[in-house]
């Protein structure tokens, strides 16, 4: 079988997690030997749809009247689009209907987590939805003392200096004025926010928040590559307050990383990351500098090492395998 694997403006969101889930969902599907295609006019037996934007909704459509079985990926959901972009519920208005439209047409919907398939399921769509992790390639993020060096010179870091990361788009939904508030707490650390989003779509406390941000917060941008693998390694932890996700690609590459995690106690975790286990969990601000407190005075190896177990089960070849059985199911059907 040949599989279409189609990203629309995949240069606008090659900065997103659904732009890095095409450079995974290419790594699985070459560690299981299924040939793919990018192009839209090749000949391919199924098309595995990742966007919503007006070209993806007439290629499904196209597929359909040819036959061909359409599987679209649930990367988003109703629930995930909140609180993200500026005017979002101006935006939802278009929004919603075109995405439960599109999912409502596909033959399969494949979702990352079994949390964003429950949000899927709610819908009432009709459409059989699966789960199968973006997954991770765990020899990206072993440990490279060159990257960790290319880090601390990009930001000029002191011997001993003691940083704390987060990554995303500066949403409300990422939690960044928590990030902010919490740093507040620690002046004598360094905070690093990775990430950009157009000011036009920046909501504007996000943007007043970003500029009486505390002085100990730095705002790079989107960096990716050397700089932020050798973050991942540098940092005490990587503190992820995000209030909604589908599964959180970053947390996975904190995990491969062996970088302690700081999350939000949030559903999309609940069947797969564990507090004091394999991370650590917080419900507000408050939870979040006592556990900050805590893992920046206490060994944190254990945490680590349950982690790196976790990150195996998600491997890039793992998912090649689930996705063959999906892809499959699909034909069959």
């Amino acid at each position: 079988m040949k599989v279409l694997l189609y990203f629309e403006d995949e240069k606008k969101i090659s900065k997103s997690g659904i732009g890095r889930a095409l450079k995974h969902q290419i790594a699985a599907l070459t560690s299981q030997g299924i040939e793919y295609t990018l192009s839209t006019k090749d000949q391919f037996d199924i098309a595995h749809i990742n966007t919503y934007f007006p070209k993806s909704k007439l290629l499904l459509k196209k597929c359909r009247r040819k036959g061909i079985p359409v599987i679209v990926h649930g990367h988003s959901t109703i629930e995930d689009f909140k609180n993200s972009f500026r005017l979002w519920k101006l935006m939802a208005l278009w929004f919603n209907p075109n995405l439960l439209s599109f999912y409502r047409q596909a033959d399969m919907i494949i979702t990352p987590t079994l949390y964003s398939k429950k949000c899927i399921d709610n819908y009432h769509l009709n459409t059989p939805t699966y789960v199968c992790s973006n997954g991770i390639n765990p020899s990206d993020y072993l440990y490279d003392e060159e990257k960790v060096q290319k880090f601390k010179e990009y930001f000029h870091l002191k011997a001993g200096q003691k940083v704390v990361m987060g990554v995303g788009f500066p949403f409300n939904r990422k939690g960044i004025k928590d990030f902010f508030e919490v740093a507040r707490k620690f002046p004598e650390i360094t905070f690093i926010w990775f990430g950009y989003l157009q000011r036009i779509l920046t909501s504007i406390d996000v943007l007043k928040a970003i500029k009486h941000r505390p002085k100990n917060v730095i705002m790079p941008g989107y960096i990716s590559n050397d700089i932020i693998k050798g973050a991942y390694h540098y940092a005490a932890c990587l503190f992820f307050p995000s209030y909604e996700e589908t599964e959180g690609i970053v947390t996975l590459e904190a995990l491969a990383s062996s970088c302690p995690l700081l999350i939000r106690d949030i559903g999309v975790y609940s069947d797969w990351l564990s507090d004091n286990v394999n991370c650590y969990k917080a419900k507000n601000n408050d939870e979040f500098i006592q556990k900050l407190n805590y893992l920046l005075t206490h060994d944190n190896s254990r945490i680590i090492a349950n982690g790196l177990k976790v990150v195996e089960t998600r491997k890039l070849e793992n998912v090649g395998v689930r996705l063959k059985k999906l892809y499959l199911k699909a034909l069959n059907k």
